[in-house]
């Protein structure tokens, strides 16, 4: 999954090895952002708590057998698998158990956006955590990337798009995101990225089941064309790929770099919400790209 760089290297993130190139920073930001239309088109016919739990519980079988497949399996010490399961919860079930849960109530552009603002949470908490420095250029950075997105969110709830009680759950998700990612740089398990990716994506599964059996029912689901597409996608694309690529940049680039290309998000999701599912985009949606693109720019560059 490496990629050698041709590219200066100040044309790289700040903190990222010369070794990683755009490339598998360019595809987890398309993985990740289009996730938000296919959950939506999923949701559709499946309760989300069953659909995340089947999600997660194929996904985790599979990526374990990549790993024993290519020969990297290896148990991992008591800590590292309580904290994989600890990080399975937080970025599996209680992050996409209540965004998804949340978006059958709002649309996917709006919950991407919302998501987006992770950076910020994530650069003001990283010192205090992690130790890492917050210069002026990435502060200046996150503040711009905060202020687009909350351009477009004032363009989304100001026309009342959008419902409160989903909004919540969004917001919930988007913390557990932060702790996870936190909580990823502070824990350092040392197992491969399949092994350790399919061990979250498998506790995700175990946390979300009872509650998935308590609260929705199979019977609801529609064995539709469009959600075994959408699911098949989530499943090799997202939880594979797209999880497999950010804990690869985020194992390697300091938490709160790592965190700032979450603000590509928005744009990406406006893009996916208009392309496939025909979801309104304003001139205050396009405005608020702006300060998004100049805020990510001095937040992922390298001081010279």
């Amino acid at each position: 999954m490496k990629a050698i760089s041709t590219l200066p290297a100040n044309a790289l993130p700040a903190d990222v090895p010369r070794g990683v190139s755009w490339a598998p920073i360019a595809a987890f930001c398309f993985l990740w952002s289009s996730a938000f239309a296919a959950a939506k088109i999923a949701v559709r016919d499946c309760p989300p708590l069953t659909l995340l739990t089947i999600r997660f519980l194929i996904a985790g079988m599979l990526m374990l057998g990549l790993a024993a497949a290519s020969g990297r399996w290896k148990r991992p010490a008591g800590r590292d698998l309580a904290a994989l399961i600890l990080l399975g919860m937080l970025n599996n079930s209680l992050y996409l158990g209540l965004s998804w849960s949340g978006m059958t109530s709002v649309s996917s552009a709006f919950t991407a956006v919302l998501i987006s603002t992770n950076p910020l949470l994530i650069g003001v908490l990283a010192g205090p955590v992690l130790g890492e420095r917050l210069g002026w250029r990435k502060l200046t950075g996150l503040c711009l990337g905060l202020a687009g997105v909350a351009l477009v969110l004032r363009s989304r709830l100001s026309g009342m798009q959008e419902d409160l009680h989903g909004t919540l759950l969004v917001t919930g998700g988007l913390i557990a995101l932060v702790a996870g990612t936190l909580l990823y740089k502070r824990l350092k398990p040392a197992t491969g990225l399949w092994t350790s990716t399919g061990i979250q994506s498998l506790a995700g599964a175990a946390a979300l089941l009872p509650f998935a059996l308590a609260n929705e029912s199979l019977g609801d689901a529609r064995m539709t064309a469009s959600l075994f597409w959408s699911m098949a996608y989530m499943i090799v694309a997202v939880s594979m790929g797209g999880y497999y690529l950010w804990f690869m940049i985020l194992g390697r680039a300091s938490a709160t770099s790592a965190s700032a290309l979450h603000f590509l998000m928005p744009p990406l999701g406006l893009l996916f919400g208009w392309l496939v599912l025909s979801e309104p985009v304003s001139w205050l949606d396009l405005l608020g790209i702006v300060p998004i693109a100049f805020g990510i720019w001095l937040a992922t560059r390298r001081s010279v």
